[in-house]
């Protein structure tokens, strides 16, 4: 009898331990049935299970907002923290994902009263590959840069929204949206790849909502929504996979300084500090500018004024300066380059603006990418002609302040500017080449040159060909020079027909002009090569041919650097590397001019057969070469 009755109280307890189990297992986990929005605006949008950091901070936007209690039923997803803002109208929930959360759906509930309940559901997703996977770019690669409303107008049915601030399409007005899309880099896929470019970087794609100039891109009012003009985040997620079918990776341009004056938080800022002279905004009083004093950030004798207003000031007038020292504002920045380079599986981002946010905040939002996918790539905009200030963002380098930037790229505007400066100035002495030949010397400053991003020009200066006046073998010289450098090079769309902003030199409406046969009716179509001049035609196919050779030459991506001092206007620059040489002469004499060979005898090239990778010619290197003309010759043994 005693055992009957103890094993009918072992069943007992059995049975209830399983139901309550059964209980736990259904209040970890409410079963969602029908999705709900009831809730303004949540931010990120979706998050993900897998991430080393497991946490993500929501911002939550609705009238009231601050009045509800929020509650999360679901396993392995908890509420860590509920922290309340300054506008009544904004939540930020700190949620804690486990590594054990499964993906899915959840509900959000937030609670105002016994009477009154919203409820948002939320998603969480399977990561589609491991972060060591995601891999960035380097100096194996060349990034084709554009200006997406100028580029190609593959859609036009999206070319207006009539919900949006500007609504009209004028491509007369170098300061209009003009109508090109992700459609049409989509469609012209085929031609980045067969000119031999590897990494697309896009001026930004995201919604601004402005009401003038908004085609650039770089005044953002809304972080998380593709502009509907250029389509998508869709059509956005399929240039990212069908450029990496090709073998073409996707660097996104981010913003972190400053958003446009028409973000939809701008009517309704979460704290009182949420932008940089918010009071002021606020208030409708003339707003202190910055100053634009970049060197502030590393000045050791600079005045706290001039680095306030350095870091505090708008970029314009129409781009509020963020606050990234409200932590926040801070997680919100991360987040969303994180939710970026997850849903479109990028190479890379270029951060606009640099040195103008706070630096503490850019070393840590660098650091929190870097942390989370180790083999990725960021390089940001340091406007600056003097390598001291290049080298200072640089990861590695020996900073007195102690600074560490976490920043794997800058951007050489100084080579930039010592090419152009050297291919203007008329020979004597040879004193131009000697500034391309002492700014290559100064290399001896970066931590490491290779990881420098080198461009002829961009969307913000003149066209390299006006630049160098319109002079095409100049123009050669320089692309050719840069393609060769131990750097990451960068190249902006059109300048390989020969794209100029003549009429008005620097003009940013101009310099971005129409990429010709990007619009149905174009005469000219620079894709085909239709209309195109005899000039355009050969730079397109000269650009091409060292663009396709420098794919596969491993002197040119990982090779040692030897250049000899410029002697009787020439300039010698080797890469080398066991099995490949590449030899870059740059010659300015206009007469045909004879070199003694003897002088480069330390390359160890005497004997050996060469071939011009531009007309396919073959060159024995012995006692002397002839120079016929002014222009770049490109040599290399790779037979």
């Amino acid at each position: 009898m005693k055992k009957l009755i103890h094993l009918a109280l072992i069943i007992l307890i059995s049975v209830s331990f399983s139901c309550q189990k059964e209980t736990e297992k259904t209040q970890t986990s409410e079963v969602v049935t029908k999705v709900k929005n009831d809730i303004e605006r949540i931010e990120p949008p979706h998050w993900w299970t897998g991430f080393k950091n497991t946490q993500v901070q929501l911002l939550v936007k609705h009238p009231n907002i601050m009045e509800a209690t929020p509650s999360i039923n679901y396993a392995g997803v908890s509420i860590e923290k509920v922290h309340k803002a300054d506008s009544p109208n904004y939540l930020f929930l700190d949620l804690n994902i486990s590594e054990s959360t499964k993906a899915g759906l959840f509900n959000i509930h937030f609670k105002f009263n016994e009477e009154k309940e919203l409820v948002q559901t939320y998603e969480i997703k399977n990561r589609l590959k491991d972060a060591s996977d995601y891999q960035g770019f380097d100096s194996k690669d060349a990034i084709y840069l554009i200006t997406p409303d100028r580029f190609a107008n593959g859609d036009t049915s999206n070319d207006i929204n009539e919900s949006l601030k500007e609504k009209t399409i004028d491509r007369k007005n170098d300061y209009a949206r003009h109508g090109g899309d992700l459609r049409g880099i989509i469609q012209h896929l085929d031609y980045i790849e067969e000119m031999g470019f590897t990494q697309i970087w896009s001026c930004p794609l995201l919604t601004n909502d402005m009401e003038r100039s908004s085609y650039h891109g770089y005044a953002m009012t809304d972080f998380y929504q593709v502009d509907p003009r250029y389509g998508n985040l869709e059509e956005y997620q399929e240039l990212a996979t069908k450029a990496k079918e090709k073998g073409i990776g996707l660097i996104m341009d981010q913003v972190a300084n400053h958003c446009g004056s028409a973000h939809w938080w701008m009517q309704d800022l979460p704290f009182k500090d949420w932008v940089n002279q918010q009071e002021s905004f606020e208030n409708n009083k003339p707003l202190n500018n910055s100053n634009h004093r970049r060197t502030s950030n590393q000045d050791s004798y600079a005045s706290k004024r001039d680095k306030k207003e350095m870091a505090e000031g708008w970029f314009v007038p129409t781009m509020p300066d963020l606050n990234q020292r409200n932590p926040f504002m801070a997680n919100y920045i991360i987040q969303n380059s994180i939710w970026w380079v997850e849903t479109l599986n990028l190479s890379g981002i270029r951060q606009d603006t640099y040195p103008y946010p706070d630096k503490t905040f850019m070393s840590n939002w660098a650091g929190a990418i870097m942390n989370e996918y180790p083999n990725f790539s960021i390089v940001g905009e340091e406007w600056s002609t003097n390598p001291l200030l290049i080298a200072y963002w640089q990861e590695g380098h020996d900073n007195k302040d102690g600074y560490d930037s976490n920043l794997r790229s800058t951007m050489d505007f100084a080579m930039q500017k010592n090419m152009v400066d050297a291919l203007n100035e008329d020979e004597k002495w040879d004193t131009g080449l000697v500034k391309i030949y002492e700014g290559l010397a100064n290399d001896f400053a970066y931590a490491s040159p290779k990881d420098i991003m080198v461009f002829p020009d961009n969307h913000d200066m003149s066209r390299i060909f006006t630049q160098l006046k319109g002079d095409v073998p100049n123009t050669k010289m320089a692309l050719s020079y840069l393609l060769t450098l131990p750097r990451i090079p960068q190249i902006y769309y059109g300048t390989e027909i020969l794209m100029h902003d003549f009429e008005k030199p620097g003009d940013h409406g101009l310099i971005r002009t129409d990429f010709p046969g990007g619009w149905q009716g174009d005469i000219v179509n620079a894709f085909s090569g239709e209309g195109l001049t005899d000039a355009q035609k050969d730079m397109q196919l000269f650009l091409k041919k060292v663009l396709n050779y420098r794919k596969s030459s491993d002197a040119i991506h990982n090779g040692q650097t030897i250049h000899f001092a410029p002697f009787m206007g020439t300039y010698f620059l080797f890469r080398v590397i066991e099995g490949e040489t590449f030899v870059h002469i740059i010659n300015k004499n206009e007469e045909p001019i004879t070199i003694d060979l003897n002088r480069y005898e330390e390359v160890g090239l005497n004997g050996k057969t060469l071939i011009n990778i531009i007309t396919g010619e073959t060159f024995k290197w012995q006692d002397k070469i002839i120079l016929s003309e002014r222009g770049s010759l490109l040599l290399t043994t790779k037979i």
